[in-house]
């Protein structure tokens, strides 16, 4: 499976073409535009059919295939400031935000160029839920939560029911499978629409050859009316030939910043967009001491923080990124081989051995094991290099098979005569940063 990112303007657009077939008894309005200008979106709203753009209260922000849009202050909505957003000044906001470099969390940085614009959807918290597919494995996954927006990916564990249906389970059984799993938090004015909504979104998501569908979230008004506010997508382009009609003209569009980015990111961001697994590098400082391979886009931040704030010289930090959401043995080796390509082409300034920092909370889903024999190839390959530069390993993970992953890595180093400390949840997340810092 070849998996590629569309832009949220495509998937609610494939959406809207197919609502009727997939989401009997629920009603969707979609009216959304791309633009690329605020003189466009000026320009839109002249045409038959989106008068509602002078009309309505507005939300913008970016579609360029990046998350966390409302963490990186990139959404222009009615609660930022008193009144409604109207159609001038979310023409002003895009043309102010395309003037200048954005730099996001995650260090990527270049220049906004693709905007969605939309209604404005008022609603409480009590009516956003969480929903997703994707594949693992050989398996599909649905993945519901009564809580929706920006904070669901913390506790993942306790918020998120997840229900595994194979590729051969009868149509029956999805349902009964589905219907079991419904988090029982969700209210019960809702529980029976938004069931019927999540056995019908996994059909769509099925039929219409995703690789990884998200609503995050998904806003459940009244009389059956649905809202989605926000959407990622990615589709199985092997697929592309006998889905022409049913996607319509799709674009694939370039990660935002690879345009300024290095060989090494750019290749690392290739094959995030064939994956349906979360592969980030941003090189901060090619000469820098300190590398991280994080697993998770919040650990990432985590790790960052306590690097700089322990060293007192960010510069010491040479790289920001993450690997994550179920990555393959060979996708892991292909990121650590990069990692270590970089942090072997120099030595360091002053004479001191290099930290590699492997970390990461607690995984959801990501087989531990798995992943560190793409780490153990790794090593075994650049085993020369990593010992001429003195590469001083520090290991702190949790999640499933994490017991396995952790004694395998270990004896692999010690079998190959690498220095490398590892260790376990009951060990604090960053607490292995301090301790390469003392050694």
């Amino acid at each position: 499976m070849a998996q590629r990112a569309i832009r949220e303007y495509d998937g609610k657009a494939i959406f809207s073409k197919h609502w009727e077939k997939y989401f009997s008894g629920f009603h969707y309005g979609f009216k959304s535009v791309l633009v690329t200008s605020g003189q466009e979106l000026l320009d839109k709203a002249q045409e038959h059919g989106f008068e509602w753009l002078k009309q309505e209260a507005l939300v913008a922000k970016p579609d360029m295939l990046f998350g966390k849009r409302g963490k990186n202050d990139l959404v222009l909505f009615k609660s930022s400031k008193p009144g409604d957003v109207t159609l001038e000044e979310a023409a002003a906001w895009i043309d102010a935000k395309m003037a200048v470099t954005t730099t996001l969390l995650t260090g990527q940085h270049g220049h906004l160029t693709h905007f969605i614009v939309e209604p404005f959807t008022p609603h409480s918290q009590e009516q956003e839920y969480y929903i997703s597919a994707t594949t693992v494995g050989e398996d599909d996954v649905l993945y519901m939560s009564a809580e929706g927006g920006m904070e669901v990916e913390e506790g993942w564990d306790e918020k998120v029911n997840e229900v595994t249906i194979p590729i051969n389970m009868s149509d029956a059984d999805m349902e009964h499978a589905v219907r079991a799993k419904v988090p029982s938090d969700i209210s019960s004015s809702d529980k029976e629409a938004f069931t019927s909504f999540a056995i019908q979104f996994f059909r769509f998501y099925r039929d219409l050859n995703f690789a990884y569908l998200e609503i995050n979230p998904i806003v459940m008004l009244e009389n059956n009316n649905m809202a989605i506010l926000d959407l990622v997508a990615r589709l199985d382009d092997t697929a592309g030939f006998m889905m022409v009609d049913e996607w319509g003209e799709i674009e694939y569009p370039t990660a935002f910043g690879m345009e300024d980015q290095s060989p090494e990111e750019k290749a690392i961001a290739e094959a995030d967009s064939k994956s349906g697994a979360s592969l980030k590098l941003t090189i901060l400082n090619p000469l820098g001491r300190i590398w991280t391979m994080v697993a998770g886009g919040g650990a990432s931040v985590v790790y960052a923080d306590t690097i700089a704030d322990l060293t007192g010289d960010v510069s010491q930090l040479a790289n920001y990124g993450e690997y994550s959401g179920g990555p393959t043995t060979g996708e892991t080796k292909f990121y650590a081989d990069t990692l270590i390509d970089l942090m072997t082409r120099t030595p360091d300034a002053e004479g001191r051995d290099k930290i590699l920092i492997i970390g990461g909370a607690i995984a959801n889903f990501t087989d531990v094991a798995k992943t560190f024999t793409g780490i153990i190839q790794s090593f075994e390959e650049n085993i020369e290099k990593m010992r001429e530069h003195n590469i001083q390993v520090y290991v702190r993970r949790g999640g499933p098979n994490y017991e396995k992953g952790l004694k395998d890595i270990k004896e692999a180093a010690d079998r190959l005569g690498l220095y490398i400390e590892v260790y376990g949840p009951q060990t604090h997340v960053t607490d292995i940063v301090r301790m390469a810092l003392e050694k």
